[in-house]
């Protein structure tokens, strides 16, 4: 009776050690510089179509209405990056018809304010969710996605520093060539419904 109940403990202890390296190994794939790489939605590509209203309580849609959108990834932890609030100054400054936007991942009152505070104070906020992070294919930020009136992401990336806010807004300004265009690809959102994805 001894040896079954041994047997047991062994066995539970063997099962759990090889979950914990399964998610483990999960953990780094999905943390790791190249996971980070296909982050966003590539350039050409559908973005999330959505409405939703600001913290003054204006509808805020996307695709937008002007030519182009810059959908900011970004909350008051913003405030770690200088040199990226910067740039989103500076570009908000000098490109009055870029229609820019802060999309959060879920409500945070204090996110407005304090974007108001670091120079921001012009640039609509609006509450999004998880779901809608992950339909951008969205997981850490900073990160900008520039949009099209047509829908179609012009540029998209992580970004650190000023001058790659300035680079993803040249090539927002470059049309997408039919060419360009890539495959539709599932949003994580969807695959995990399904059980491809993690």
């Amino acid at each position: 009776m001894t040896g079954a109940i041994a047997f047991v403990v062994v066995a539970a202890m063997l099962c759990a050690a090889a979950l914990l390296v399964i998610l483990g190994t999960a953990q780094v794939y999905l943390s790791g510089p190249a996971a980070l790489e296909h982050d966003g939605l590539a350039r050409g590509q559908r973005a999330p179509a959505w409405t939703l209203p600001d913290t003054l309580g204006v509808p805020r849609t996307s695709p937008p209405s002007r030519p182009l959108q810059l959908v900011v990834f970004a909350d008051h932890s913003l405030k770690s990056f200088p040199s990226v609030l910067d740039g989103l100054r500076e570009l908000v400054a000098s490109d009055p018809d870029l229609d820019t936007v802060v999309l959060l991942r879920q409500r945070n009152d204090l996110a407005a304010p304090l974007l108001a505070m670091l120079g921001l104070d012009g640039v609509p906020v609006v509450t999004g969710t998880p779901a809608l992070y992950a339909d951008y294919n969205v997981r850490v930020g900073p990160f900008v996605i520039f949009v099209d009136a047509g829908g179609r992401v012009r540029a998209s990336s992580l970004v650190n520093y000023d001058w790659q806010v300035q680079k993803l807004r040249q090539l927002a300004g470059v049309p997408v060539d039919p060419a360009e265009v890539p495959a539709p690809r599932w949003p994580r959102r969807r695959l995990a419904r399904a059980g491809a994805w993690p």
